[in-house]
């Protein structure tokens, strides 16, 4: 096969047929125009150097003529006079050639095959030296007429019998598209091809397609369980809306839900936080089980007038308490499941008071205190001597330890002793106890001890400070360096007594009694507080030697022994008329 058309072959190639010579495709359908060769497009491509002439060229009608001035070829000169007429009289002879393309002018001329007056191949092509023009050079077949003058070649694609108009080459051998049927409107998809369908369309259709429309676009039929469903869904709304109003306006307008009387049966710990307000701890309360709601106790506290005065803390309480019930409860200290340890209360009291909270046999505390003392945390300096009564004295800090299910004396024990280490840590009583002229840390809370349990006030404190520092000077001849605190003979003998038989102190040979021995008792006394701590860091320096409480409420203070017993008879006197005497 040639490059423009089929060679011989069982079904010739018909050269009336619009794809016959096909060149290629500019993007418009082809037109028709002057063609100077039965139907042959018009080239321009240079000839091979055997087949090149050496005449210019020339107009089409000239083309013709050179055929007759080659005698030797008769076959060619029949062939031209049956496919080119002379030129028509009146029309000028086209004298302007077609411009050449450079890309085509160094490419050897196809051979274009000669056709008989059927239609056949001659087989005679090679010998047609005939100059073909290029279809795409300098022509727009667009603007050109399908029809024109005479002598044109016809429209091979203006009647009913005419073969396709070209198609581009991408898309001269497509295969025509699919038209999908559309089925009838009776037809139902049901499921996947090959099994029952399920009425609720939700499995995946062969067509890759969700189901609920076939592939007409035709809407699924809807069965009852779908419409049950949706039923089923509105009645839940409508359900759910008009639960949740009688909800709200039950919360909004009806009164709070309560229990009756005291509660009854288990006893729970109820730790309030720090911070809180009364509808926290109405939530609280309500999560244990103690009131029916939060509300019924915010109510009841706001009631009374004590109801913002609860305390944080740890609360043992009945289950289904009314809010009255738990608010009367909780505005009451004494029943805080807490231990509080009070400024200069003594350590005796406090292993009591563990006791007692915990549910332990008496003397339990007291045992493991004795018993663990270097175990529990306290600083190096502390609980060194053997003389000492008790080495956790002084060191279980004055707050409020709350109580849980997990407390045990050893924990409570240690939680107070660290309290203390990092208060006296944190005023620096190591390096104050030099400034003072004491010898050790332990002496400074010694001091505050006796302070805190002879004084009423912070100022009392400073004052009696300074009366201990005073008294402790080896220039104190009144009392011969002897601080004779009646509260160091109490301690000893564990009472609190205010009328005791002087004598019988003043013999009682024990190294905390100050009325005995010379200077600081070996420990301290008690536990002191914060004043106490601070006023004897601070003392008053007003040269303070006596002090003595005529009342029993204030405490006057004097720096001569003969102002002091003035004051020390008038309280005898005092004394004696309160007892009837």
């Amino acid at each position: 096969m040639t490059d423009y058309g089929r060679g011989r072959g069982p079904e010739p190639w018909h050269p009336e047929d619009p794809l016959y010579g096909d060149q290629g495709w500019t993007g418009h359908q082809t037109q028709q125009g002057p063609v100077p060769y039965a139907g042959a497009p018009q080239q321009e491509y240079q000839q091979e150097p055997q087949y090149q002439q050496p005449y210019p060229q020339q107009p089409q009608y000239q083309e013709y003529q050179e055929y007759q001035e080659y005698p030797g070829y008769p076959q060619q000169q029949q062939y031209a006079q049956q496919h080119y007429p002379q030129p028509q009289q009146g029309y000028a002879p086209q004298q302007a050639q077609q411009p050449q393309h450079p890309q085509y002018a160094q490419q050897p001329q196809p051979q274009q095959p000669v056709y008989d007056s059927q239609g056949w191949d001659t087989g005679q092509g090679q010998y047609t030296a005939a100059v073909q023009t290029d279809p795409y050079a300098g022509a727009d077949y667009a603007q050109h007429p399908s029809a024109g003058y005479p002598g044109e070649t016809p429209d091979l694609y203006g009647t009913d019998e005419a073969f396709p108009p070209p198609q581009p080459p991408g898309r001269r051998h497509l295969e025509p598209e699919a038209v999908e049927e559309e089925e009838p409107e009776g037809d139902l998809r049901v499921g996947d091809a090959g099994r029952d369908g399920d009425d609720d369309g939700d499995d995946d259709e062969p067509d890759g397609r969700r189901g609920g429309r076939t592939k007409g676009g035709k809407p699924k039929k809807r069965s009852g369980m779908a419409c049950l469903i949706a039923a089923v869904v509105i009645l839940g709304v409508v359900g759910g809306g008009g639960y949740y109003g009688y909800s709200y306006i039950k919360a909004r307008f009806a009164p709070a839900e309560d229990f009756a009387g005291e509660g009854a049966g288990e006893v729970v710990d109820v730790e309030i936080p720090k911070g809180a307000g009364l509808g926290q701890m109405g939530r609280i309360l309500k999560e244990a089980g103690v009131v029916a709601s939060a509300q019924a106790f915010v109510d009841a506290a706001n009631a009374n007038p004590k109801g913002k005065s609860i305390q944080p803390g740890v609360y043992p309480m009945n289950k289904k308490m009314s809010g009255a019930a738990a608010v009367a409860l909780m505005i009451d200290p004494t029943k805080l499941n807490v231990i509080t340890v009070t400024e200069g209360m003594r350590n005796s009291k406090v292993y009591e008071a563990i006791d007692k909270k915990l549910g332990k046999p008496d003397g339990t505390t007291k045992e493991i205190a004795q018993r663990e003392a270097k175990n529990l945390g306290l600083p190096a300096w502390a609980g060194n001597n053997p003389k000492l009564i008790d080495p956790l004295e002084g060191f279980l800090f004055p707050t409020r330890y709350d109580l849980s299910k997990d407390s045990t004396p050893e924990s409570l024990l240690k939680q107070m002793v660290k309290n203390a280490s990092d208060k006296y840590a944190e005023l620096g009583i190591e390096a104050k106890a030099k400034e003072l002229g004491l010898e050790n840390p332990l002496q400074v809370v010694t001091v505050a001890s006796l302070v805190n349990a002879e004084g009423k006030n912070h100022d009392d404190f400073r004052k009696m400070s300074e009366v201990v520092y005073n008294r402790m000077k080896k220039t104190n001849d009144v009392t011969n360096q002897k601080i004779e605190f009646d509260s160091t003979y109490n301690y000893v003998k564990n009472q609190s007594e205010i009328n005791f038989n002087l004598k019988e102190a003043q013999a009682f040979n024990n190294p905390y009694n100050t009325h005995f021995i010379k200077g600081l008792p070996v420990g301290p006394i008690g536990n002191p507080g914060m004043d106490a701590l601070t006023a004897t860091l601070n003392p008053d320096h007003g040269g303070w030697m006596f002090f003595v409480s005529v009342d029993g409420n204030t405490t006057t203070f004097t720096k001569t022994y003969d102002e002091h017993l003035k004051l020390v008879a008038e309280f005898q006197e005092r004394q004696k008329q309160k007892n009837g005497g």
